[in-house]
């Protein structure tokens, strides 16, 4: 299930100038991390304009329409099932798809937040050694206890430093932690239509996976009502609940973007059809550097 990333204003999507009108209604929109417990006004599935549904995909551990086991690990059949889940590729780009993978995985945690309403679970990217981390706003923003389970599987405390809900994007300080490995981030230039791309997160509580897939559009916006995020980048990589906040990265191994949204078939139905959303590099790049001026 796709982490709910909803906001509390009844979201919309709409494509950019150059994409012809759709004729039959858009398929629901739905956001790509593990959501919160739906209540009536903040994390449920929102319906949109026409059919259209979006939803931010933050996951729940307590309540919605899929539960995975509280803050479970999973194993490495699950993970490994996970990847070869993914579309088929032949011997030389599986292998070098494995690279990326093994070297982009110890940059990628598990955000928790156990709040009053309930538990619930996003993905991470670490930034510094000493445990920085960048998530999803809609990760943290219903308030609780934090913390950061690592790609190790140490969980330890965590403090929300910085957050900016206009981009949905977060900072998140571990304590107690050094010699971590930070991500690598690229850039916008050079993304385009048909290059291979791997998301990295905890789709369905299942921390550890790997997805792979293509940049499918450039430039979409997704419309919350309260506030649009613009320039996102458009994959076909399977992103659900609890992929809000992971990476999705390059060939290269670089981030990319941030998994924020996806869109399903139904407000019932909130797997991946292969629609997802991140917010591009070069606008994370430049939140990450204004959330860690007003942190300092």
């Amino acid at each position: 299930m796709t982490d709910l990333l909803t906001r509390p204003h009844t979201p919309t999507t709409s494509a950019p100038p150059l994409f012809p009108p759709p004729q039959p209604p858009l398929p629901p929109y739905f956001g790509a991390g593990n959501h919160h417990p739906a209540g009536p006004g903040r994390w449920g599935p929102r319906i949109a304009v026409g059919a259209v549904v979006l939803a931010l995909v933050a996951g729940g551990g307590t309540a919605g329409a899929v539960i995975a086991e509280r803050y479970a690990h999973s194993t490495p059949t699950v993970a490994q099932a996970a990847v070869a889940a993914a579309v088929p590729l032949t011997a030389a780009g599986e292998a070098d798809l494995a690279a990326v993978a093994a070297k982009v995985s110890p940059s990628i945690v598990t955000v928790l937040l156990d709040g009053r309403g309930g538990s619930s679970l996003g993905s991470g990217v670490v930034l510094r050694a000493d445990g920085l981390v960048l998530t999803n706003n809609h990760v943290i923003e219903s308030g609780g206890t934090v913390s950061v389970r690592l790609s190790d599987g140490r969980t330890v405390p965590a403090d929300v430093v910085a957050a900016d809900p206009t981009h949905d994007l977060a900072l998140v300080q571990a304590t107690g932690l050094s010699g971590l490995t930070p991500a690598t981030f690229g850039t916008n230039a050079g993304v385009a239509v048909g290059d291979t791309v791997l998301a990295f997160g905890a789709p369905l509580g299942l921390e550890g996976t790997v997805t792979s897939g293509i940049v499918s559009a450039l430039d979409r916006e997704v419309d919350t009502g309260s506030e649009k995020l613009t320039g996102l980048l458009q994959t076909d990589a399977a992103i659900n609940q609890g992929n809000s906040g992971g990476a999705l990265v390059d060939s290269a191994g670089q981030v990319i973007g941030i998994n924020v949204a996806i869109a399903t078939a139904s407000d019932e139905s909130t797997g991946s059809v292969g629609v997802g959303f991140a917010i591009p590099a070069d606008t994370v790049t430049a939140v990450v550097r204004q959330l860690q001026t007003q942190a300092s």
